[in-house]
C-alpha cells in the first residue's frame, strides 16, 4: 500500500466508523494527538478516542479537504461535520450539525501509520457547541 493509499484508508475508516482497521493500518505503538487535543498513545489508546468522538458526533465524517505527501510524511486538510448527539467537554447533546477544520501531520513507517498529530479549530467547536 502506497502512503497515499495508507492515509486515504485512515479517512475512511473514520468515515465507516470501521477502527478495527487500525490493527492493520497504524502501528500497534501509534502515538496520536487528536482534533478534540487529546491524547492517546497505542492502537487501544486510539481506539478510545474514537469511541469518545463518535459517541458525541455519531455520523461525524471527515472530508479531505487537500493532502500532502513528502518521503514518510503527510500533511492533510480536513473539514469534521456530524450531529451532536452525545456529551463532549462540558457540553450536554444539543442535536445542532457542527462543521470544524483540523490540521493532520502523520508520519509512516514500515507502511503503518507511527504517528499523528491534528490541530483542530476547538475555538470554533466550542462556539457552535454552546450556541
Amino acid at each position: 500500500m502506497t502512503n497515499k493509499e495508507l492515509v486515504n484508508a485512515y479517512y475512511q475508516m473514520w468515515n465507516e466508523k470501521d477502527f478495527d482497521k487500525a490493527d492493520k493500518i497504524c502501528d500497534k505503538d501509534i502515538r496520536f494527538r487528536g482534533s478534540l487535543d487529546i491524547t492517546a498513545n497505542g492502537i487501544e489508546g486510539f481506539k478510545e478516542y474514537a469511541q469518545i468522538l463518535t459517541n458525541a458526533f455519531p455520523n461525524l465524517y471527515h472530508a479531505v479537504e487537500m493532502s500532502v505527501f513528502e518521503n514518510d510524511m503527510a500533511a492533510v486538510y480536513v473539514t469534521y461535520s456530524g450531529t451532536h448527539e452525545g456529551k463532549i467537554f462540558d457540553y450536554e447533546p444539543t442535536g445542532k450539525r457542527i462543521s470544524y477544520s483540523g490540521a493532520s501531520f502523520i508520519h509512516i513507517k514500515d507502511g503503518k501509520i507511527r504517528n499523528i498529530n491534528i490541530l483542530g479549530d476547538l475555538n470554533s467547536l466550542h462556539k457552535q457547541l454552546s450556541e
